[in-house]
């Protein structure tokens, strides 16, 4: 294994924080009167800029490591899951957006204010918070371990506290002062850094392997590397998945979850909400190909030593923990500098994830539950609300950092799979909102009663769908992808049951 970082990655990675520490005094300077200001942008943000931001954050450390795994390992068939986000983005951007601009939305659970009453907005912004303290805590998690690997050479428990320390104050020093607006400009840099960083690692590895690239395609073709289309019924990302789970799956994560959809809700009008989420899945497509063609390029670089001229055992192991083979890669071949250059791109690409995700929900714990029950007790101005946001910031970044310590004792000292669960605990709930909205948007069915027995119903269904629980008791295995449909189908079931109730 390589050592510590050299003097080189180190002058990189400095550079990396000087330019944080730089913009995120810069961007605190934005000027917030309100709360339509910190959690909104005023409806300022131009719509390139909002694009650019919902890329980001749809990003993580864990697609950053991830999408070279799924490639090194199998094929190209992963792409076909952003052309079904392309697919949910256009629905969202037609049927969502256009309504949530109607009503002047802050957050996207007001939706459901003007359809079932207050205690539906209630609900759905509880089952929100929940799932992204599970969820993002746990992809903090991975994202401090990457860190503390290529940073410290290990993962004992006090480097990754110190990696999930160094992330939360990134995310915290935009997102406490400026909100979403500074979030939003700062997640342009990240965006840059994190594509850099990949285009670079495609370049040198281009260059490793040392042959033309007629003989690239045609040693990938060979080994079937190449393949697009799943048309098997196996679940995974085939065809008939992509175009039933995972398509309900992206338009819950466009369209339904405030730690993306916030962005869009930033522009001027509906229209430049719509082009921005359009745009964001034109840039993404290019970007995950690139995170793929990486992890062809690290199965030529170690399945084919005739190519790159290495002939040894990949185990991708680190002090137990198996880790992907980009981590391998970089902690075993990559050069001076070029680690600095990594390092910096899987921070960019956790800290995109992170204060994305402090301004959402502080949007909903204070927009959907605490203003409205503030209001009823006693007059407060909108400084206020802005205060108190700002200190949801500070608490949610305390909770996501403890979930995702939590996260890194569990993994270790238990044989349940936390980290399985917390990951998915966000999708669980987009079941019962998928079956909701559907419900609100495209039925008069359903009411405050049903909205809470239709949000548990699909949740508990997927939960009890999981081969962690399904699997104690029968070999039978159900792909994710018909998960997410079966909880959607129950949880808009139960919305059927209750006859309409009008509301103001």
């Amino acid at each position: 294994m390589n050592s510590a970082f050299s003097p080189l990655d180190w002058a990189v990675f400095a550079t990396y924080f000087l330019v944080l520490t730089l913009t995120s005094v810069i961007f605190s300077r934005i000027k917030v009167k309100n709360t339509r200001d910190y959690f909104a942008g005023g409806n300022t943000v131009p719509m390139f800029a909002a694009a650019i931001s919902v890329l980001a954050t749809s990003q993580s450390a864990a697609t950053f490591l991830g999408g070279p795994e799924y490639s090194y390992g199998k094929d190209l068939t992963f792409i076909g899951f952003y052309f079904s986000a392309f697919l949910a983005v256009f629905f969202v951007a037609r049927v969502l957006i256009p309504r949530f601009y109607a009503i002047n939305a802050i957050t996207v659970y007001e939706l459901l204010e003007k359809r079932y009453g207050t205690s539906a907005k209630k609900q759905a912004g509880v089952m929100f918070l929940i799932g992204r303290l599970f969820a993002s805590g746990a992809r903090l998690y991975i994202g401090a371990l990457a860190i503390s690997m290529i940073l410290f050479l290990d993962i004992a428990a006090s480097h990754v506290a110190v990696s999930i320390t160094i992330l939360m104050l990134g995310a915290l020093a935009y997102a406490y002062y400026g909100g979403v607006k500074s979030v939003i400009f700062s997640d342009i840099i990240q965006a840059v850094t994190y594509i850099g960083a990949g285009i670079a690692v495609l370049v040198y590895l281009y260059i490793s392997i040392n042959t033309d690239l007629t003989t690239i395609v045609s040693t990938l073709e060979a080994d079937n590397k190449l393949k697009l289309l799943d048309w098997s019924m196996s679940g995974g990302f085939s065809v008939w998945a992509l175009l039933g789970g995972w398509l309900l799956l992206n338009i819950a994560a466009y369209g339904l979850d405030q730690d993306m959809t916030q962005r869009a809700l930033t522009c001027k009008n509906a229209k430049e909400a719509q082009n921005s989420l359009m745009f964001s899945i034109y840039l993404t497509i290019p970007v995950a190909i690139l995170f793929l063609c990486i992890g062809l390029l690290l199965y030529l670089f170690y399945q084919h030593p005739e190519l790159s001229g290495l002939n040894t055992e990949v185990v991708q192991k680190f002090d137990g923990e198996k880790i992907t083979i980009f981590m391998y890669y970089i902690l075993h071949q990559m050069p001076e500098g070029m680690r600095g250059l990594v390092t910096v791109g899987a921070v960019a690409a956790a800290l995109s994830s992170s204060n994305s995700v402090l301004g959402a929900m502080s949007s909903v714990a204070i927009e959907d539950l605490y203003k409205p029950w503030k209001l009823k007790r006693s007059n407060a101005d909108e400084m206020h609300f802005v205060k108190a946001g700002r200190n949801a910031v500070l608490l949610f970044a305390v909770a996501l950092s403890a979930m995702a310590m939590i996260s890194y004792y569990w993994q270790r000292y238990t044989e349940l799979p936390l980290l399985s669960f917390a990951l998915g605990v966000m999708a669980f709930a987009y079941t019962g909102l998928l079956g909701v909205y559907g419900a609100a948007i495209f039925t008069k069915r359903g009411n405050a009663a049903t909205v809470l027995l239709s949000l548990i119903g699909g949740f508990m269904t997927v939960f009890l769908l999981q081969p962690y629980v399904l699997g104690a008791v029968s070999d039978f295995k159900l792909g994710f992808a018909w998960q997410i449909l079966i909880g959607t189908v129950v949880a808009f079931g139960i919305m059927m049951t209750g006859k309409e109730v009008q509301h103001a």
